[in-house]
């Protein structure tokens, strides 16, 4: 067993005893990258501090939940939840967009791939709320409009309308910089 492997598990095995110890080395541990998780779904810092918070105690609470050791990718699915539940009881309406043709699409995405990744996540993290928790579940983790419209509670055509805005809006921003 590698030592990462066998740190991780004490850090697990450590915290289903509730040893506040160990707790506040998984903290600190991932917290960094729980964070980031955070603040992709969050409104501001502080929205994304509280989901970070609540996060860790939802861990603390569930570490016997805890089957197969994939710690991080079971992690980082409670503060996904977590987030995207403060989103669903925080969002106001969503907005419905047309659909924009398909050129315009691929213009905005040549244009993201030459931005700097942090003025990416700059430009992301200024989008309204639901158009940047849209658009990070989509670009960024993978999920399909149908499984967004599953966790988000709204259809499948909200989901496409809100990433095509975001991206509507991402474009107007990359050009005003260009």
């Amino acid at each position: 067993m590698r030592q990462s492997q066998a740190t991780e598990k004490a850090l697990i095995e450590g915290c289903k005893r509730g040893d506040p110890l160990l707790q506040r080395a998984l903290f600190e541990t991932y917290a960094g990258k729980m964070m980031s998780v955070c603040r992709r779904y969050s409104k501001d810092k502080m929205e994304a501090e509280d989901s970070l918070q609540m996060g860790f105690v939802k861990v603390f609470e569930n570490i016997n939940q805890l089957k197969n050791d994939a710690l991080e990718g079971w992690m980082k699915k409670i503060f996904l939840n977590t987030c995207l539940n403060a989103w669903r009881k925080n969002r106001s309406s969503i907005l419905v967009v047309e659909e924009q043709q398909r050129d315009e699409i691929d213009a905005a995405e040549d244009s993201l791939q030459r931005l700097q990744a942090a003025e990416l996540l700059e430009l992301i993290d200024r989008l309204p709320q639901g158009a940047k928790v849209i658009f990070n579940l989509f670009a960024l983790e993978g999920y399909s409009h149908s499984e967004i419209s599953v966790l988000l509670n709204i259809t499948e055509s909200a989901s496409r309308a809100q990433l095509t805005r975001a991206r509507q809006l991402l474009q107007q921003r990359i050009q005003s910089q260009i």
